[in-house]
């Protein structure tokens, strides 16, 4: 199977999601499936259709998605299962950062 999605890859939310990721969702079947949840998402809350004018943007642009897809992304990931993790906390502060971060670039692409 190959990446389906436009703005992040598989292997950037296996990075953000990190270690004692669920080994179900932690996988290019499930991630793909985020990555284009979290791509409709990006298009509608910010009421543009970025994946439409992809090739077209600038790179600062495509960075700015490429992490608030790779960050709800990884989101996903790591909320999948939580019942196999030793270090909720750690768990959680991941989540909270990414969280943030993912808020942070969805205003930056609404201004």
């Amino acid at each position: 199977m190959a990446d389906t999605g436009i703005f992040a890859t598989t292997a950037e939310v296996q990075r953000k999601a990190g270690a004692n990721a669920s080994a179900t969702s932690n996988v290019e079947a499930y991630i793909n499936d985020f990555i284009t949840q979290a791509e409709s998402f990006i298009n509608v809350v910010t009421r543009n259709n970025w994946s439409d004018d992809y090739a077209a943007l600038n790179a600062d642009v495509k960075g700015i998605l490429k992490e608030a897809a790779s960050n709800l992304a990884a989101i996903y990931v790591l909320n999948y299962d939580l019942s196999g993790v030793s270090d909720r906390i750690a768990i959680e502060d991941r989540i909270n950062l990414l969280m943030t971060r993912f808020w942070d670039c969805m205003d930056a692409l609404t201004d």
